[in-house]
């Protein structure tokens, strides 16, 4: 379950991460109150996941997931730029990850 736990808490890290350009610096009550419950719900799933994983690794997935979704909604959403640079950048996440994931075992 830690597994799970913590890709949860990867895509509830996403969600607070675009709710902070929607909240406008927590002036819009609606943004502001999702991004506050993706943070309470991330940080609850990464802390049950480091229960069984090493922390660095949690940790260290945990941001890469938030990366990627940020970026990639970040394009979605607003239009960011989209080039060959930050494809090559964004596929060395996704190979950290997926390493991390397979060089690591639960308790």
């Amino acid at each position: 379950m830690a597994w799970v736990y913590l890709i949860i808490a990867g895509v509830f890290e996403v969600v607070w991460a675009i709710g902070l350009k929607y909240s406008h610096g927590f002036t819009k009550l609606y943004p502001s109150l999702i991004t506050i419950g993706g943070m309470l719900i991330s940080f609850y799933l990464l802390s049950l996941a480091t229960k069984s994983l090493p922390i660095g690794t949690a940790y260290a997935i945990w941001t890469g997931i938030g990366a990627l979704g940020a970026v990639l909604l970040g394009i979605i959403l607003f239009n960011e730029p989209l080039n060959l640079s930050r494809i090559i950048f964004l596929c060395l996440i996704l190979i950290g990850i997926i390493g991390l994931k397979f060089t690591t075992s639960a308790n």
